[in-house]
């Protein structure tokens, strides 16, 4: 992500602090969880997708659509690297027309 990027916020100005402490709490479900797991159950849906990531993704498209979500996994592959960021993709799938 380039500084011109971090610039170039994909919403309302009123959104800032919701779309901010979103992204904080997906960075912490990476880290602390992954967006995957092996198994269905414990925070993870049939599809072995975390629901609370898939819930983040889903109010990022109502925000901002896919444009937001870009930025937002953007944000998590710098801050949380790239596997996880790989991961949050896969979660996401489904949500809007997510494409990273």
């Amino acid at each position: 992500m380039s500084f011109l990027d971090i610039l170039k916020k994909p919403y309302p100005r009123e959104n800032a602090g919701e779309v901010e402490s979103l992204i904080e709490e997906l960075v912490r479900i990476g880290i602390q969880d992954d967006y995957l797991s092996e198994h269905p159950g414990r925070g993870f849906n049939g599809q072995c997708r975390h629901i609370r990531a898939r819930a983040i993704g889903s109010q990022l498209q109502q925000i901002g659509g896919n444009d937001l979500m870009s930025w937002a996994y953007r944000k998590v592959r710098k801050q949380a690297g790239k596997m996880l960021a790989s991961h949050l993709e896969y979660a996401w799938k489904d949500i809007g027309d997510w494409q990273p």
